[in-house]
C-alpha cells in the first residue's frame, strides 16, 4: 500500500520586535511595514515620539527668551507702532507665559495627534483612490513608525539649538532643512510657507508613508502609485497652506 509523505505546513514568518521596527523604519522600511501591516502595533513609536518631542520642547523653551520674541513680533505689525515701550513689555510678558505652556503641551500631545490625523487623511485618501482597504488601525501604526524620522531631526534641532546663541533660534524653522532658509527675512508670508513645505524630513515622511501603504495592498499600489498617492494629499495641503498665508498676510 502506498504511503504519502505529508507536506510540512510553512513555517510562521518571524515578527518583529517592537524596538526592532523602530530601528527597521528607519532602515530597512520594506520589511518593516509589512510586518507592522501583518501585526499593527502603534504604542512604542507613540512613546518615543512623544519623549524626543518632550526632550526638544523642554530645550527649547530653557534656549528660548519667550518675551523679546513676542516683543519683536508685536514691532513687525502695524499694531506695534501704536504701542508704548511699557505695553509691549506688558504684553511680551503674558505671552510669555502662555506660549510656555503651549510649547509644553504641544510636546505631549502632537505625536500621537499627528500620528491619529495623518493616519486617518491617508487611510481615506489610499481608499478612496486605490481600493486599498486599510484599517484605521494598520494605518494609525504605520503612521507612527513614520514619525520616528524625529529620531533623525530632533538630536539636529538640539544641536543648531545649543551652537546658536541663547534666544536667537527661529521657532518657526529651528532646523533650516527646507527651501525657507534661502528666503530674505521680508519674504511674503505665502511664498514663505510654500518653500518650508519643501522639506528634507517632510519628504522622508512622505517616502516611508508610500512605502507603508503599499505593504497594504502591494497588488493594487503597483509601482508608483502609492507615492503618486502620499505625494498628491502632500500637495493639497501645500495649496491650502499657502493660501491661508496669502489670504491672512
Amino acid at each position: 500500500m502506498a504511503t504519502t509523505t505529508p507536506i510540512p505546513a510553512p513555517e510562521a514568518q518571524a515578527s518583529i520586535s517592537p524596538f526592532g521596527r523602530v530601528i527597521g523604519v528607519l532602515f530597512s522600511p520594506g520589511a518593516t511595514f509589512e510586518d507592522i501591516v501583518r501585526k499593527p502595533s502603534w504604542i512604542t513609536p507613540v512613546l518615543v515620539s512623544t519623549l524626543l518631542s518632550i526632550i526638544a520642547v523642554v530645550a527649547l523653551n530653557q534656549r528660548m527668551s519667550w518675551r523679546d520674541y513676542i516683543v519683536q513680533q508685536i514691532e513687525k505689525t502695524p499694531r506695534g507702532a501704536q504701542l508704548s515701550a511699557d505695553q509691549k513689555q506688558q504684553q511680551a510678558e503674558v505671552g510669555a507665559k502662555f506660549t510656555v505652556a503651549i510649547v509644553y503641551a504641544a510636546g505631549l500631545l502632537v505625536p500621537v495627534c499627528f500620528a491619529l490625523l495623518v493616519g486617518l487623511v491617508m487611510m481615506g485618501a489610499y481608499n478612496l483612490l486605490a481600493g486599498a482597504g486599510s484599517r484605521f488601525s494598520t494605518a494609525f501604526s504605520m503612521v507612527a513608525h513614520e514619525g520616528l524620522v524625529g529620531i533623525v531631526s530632533t538630536p539636529l534641532f538640539l544641536l543648531v539649538l545649543f551652537l546658536k546663541p541663547y534666544g536667537t533660534i527661529d521657532p518657526n524653522n529651528p532646523v533650516v532643512t527646507n527651501l525657507g532658509a534661502l528666503l530674505p527675512e521680508e519674504s511674503a508670508k505665502w511664498l514663505v510657507a510654500l518653500c518650508k513645505s519643501f522639506d528634507v524630513f517632510t519628504f522622508w515622511t512622505l517616502i516611508l508613508i508610500a512605502i507603508g501603504f503599499a505593504a497594504v495592498n502591494p497588488k493594487k499600489l503597483k509601482g508608483a502609485k502609492s507615492f503618486t498617492i502620499a505625494f498628491s494629499v502632500w500637495a493639497v495641503y501645500v495649496v491650502c497652506r499657502v493660501g491661508w498665508a496669502f489670504i491672512f498676510s
